[in-house]
Formats: structure tokens, sequence, C-alpha cells
């Protein structure tokens, strides 16, 4: 898997941005493959962002039912990646705004 697709990204909340402040070990949120590993999520963001990487950890999400009318369907599944770099590493998705 190329390391652009395994990387879809950034998953932007106000829990992700408060993770991403506090603390001195910064830890950013993506929205990654689902079939992505933790191995290959960390070697992604080392190459793609040059920051090192302490740990990963993932979270699988089920696509929510959904209704347009009288038809029904599924989102896609998801899955979330907490990547946490190493002290003194930074990954700035909007600098300078």
């Amino acid at each position: 898997m190329n390391v652009f697709e395994v990387i879809r990204y950034p998953h932007i909340t106000e829990k992700a941005t408060a993770l991403s402040e506090a603390g001195e070990r910064q830890v950013v949120v993506l929205r990654v493959h689902p079939k992505a590993t933790k191995f290959q999520i960390k070697a992604a963001v080392e190459e793609v962002f040059k920051a090192r990487v302490e740990s990963v950890r993932t979270a699988h999400f089920r696509g929510k039912r959904k209704r347009q009318g009288r038809f029904e369907g599924y989102r896609s599944d998801w899955k979330k990646a907490y990547v946490t770099l190493q002290p003194g590493q930074k990954i700035e998705f909007f600098e300078g705004v």
C-alpha cells in the first residue's frame, strides 16, 4: 500500500485539537485506510511529515445507517489513528492561521 493511500486526511475536531496542544508530546489524529496496520501508519507519517513517531493507537468505526426518503443505506466503515510524536517533534496542519 502506498504511503499516500494509508493516510487519508487529518481528523480535526475539538478533542483532536485539545490532544495536539496538551502536554509535551503532540498527538495527531488522522483518518487512515481501514486495512492499514500500525506499522504502515507509523512508516507513512515518518515519510510524509518527516517527524519521529513514538506510538500509534487505532480505532475502527462502523458506518451509520442513513435514510434518504424511503431508501435506506449505510455510510462506509472507517478507521482513525492517534499518532503520538516523540518529544520535540511537531506537525502543523494550519500554520500561520
